[in-house]
């Protein structure tokens, strides 16, 4: 039961994600490869702040003198 209802929610949200983003007027092959250049980026993006944020926290914490 709560299996059924977690994967409605589920289902539910990714129909607004197709809505709210235009996707459902694309072909499947199309939608496809939208998703995965959104999820190469949003990896990306995720990976460079783990790697180079701190980096540029200390940095700032340097220059202000905090540390």
């Amino acid at each position: 039961m709560a299996f059924g209802d977690a994967w409605k929610q589920i289902s539910w949200f990714y129909y607004q994600y197709l809505l709210v983003t235009a996707l459902y007027m694309l072909e499947p092959w199309e939608r496809t490869v939208f998703n995965s250049l959104l999820v190469s980026v949003a990896a990306m993006a995720v990976y460079t702040g783990y790697v180079f944020m701190p980096q540029h926290i200390m940095a700032i914490l340097h220059y202000f003198e905090m540390l």
